[in-house]
């Protein structure tokens, strides 16, 4: 087994960002370009980046971006998984919001990614997405932080 080096240089630089989504409600909304453009724009050729989702009812995924066939499947399983007709003790907000709130520990709320020559290292098929795991729209602030050089 042999691991490549892709870069090698001091870590020096940083830059961090925040981007608004407006949701339409439960479902995933695909933030890749956005976050593709705002790395490249930082001048910042090799390094991590963090992404954080500054909420507890909404998460990041990576994950498949060619057949939507499965987020719908997704969306499925977050259903099997936390049920809105469970009987849940926390319900001050609804019937959506503690599901909402489990979905969130299934899968997250940050996600680092390695840069190299300035452009994220995903997988062919990989997207990043925003889920968000309430009925009603909402807004959600992610938070970027790329280190490197």
């Amino acid at each position: 087994m042999r691991i490549e080096t892709l870069s090698e240089g001091e870590i020096g630089r940083q830059a961090s960002g925040r981007l608004s989504v407006g949701t339409r409600g439960q479902g995933f909304i695909e933030i890749t370009d956005a976050v593709a453009d705002w790395v490249s724009g930082t001048g910042i050729r090799s390094g991590l980046l963090t992404i954080f989702c500054r909420h507890t009812s909404a998460s990041l995924l990576i994950q498949e971006n060619a057949d939507p066939d499965v987020r719908r499947d997704l969306l499925t399983a977050f259903d099997r998984l936390a049920p809105r007709t469970a009987a849940y003790v926390h319900t001050t907000e609804g019937p959506d919001d503690m599901p909402a709130h489990i979905r969130t520990v299934l899968s997250g709320v940050s996600l680092s990614i390695p840069v190299a020559e300035s452009r994220m290292t995903l997988g062919t098929w990989q997207g990043i997405y925003l889920a968000e795991h309430r009925d009603r729209p909402h807004r959600r602030d992610l938070i970027f932080h790329l280190i490197g050089a």
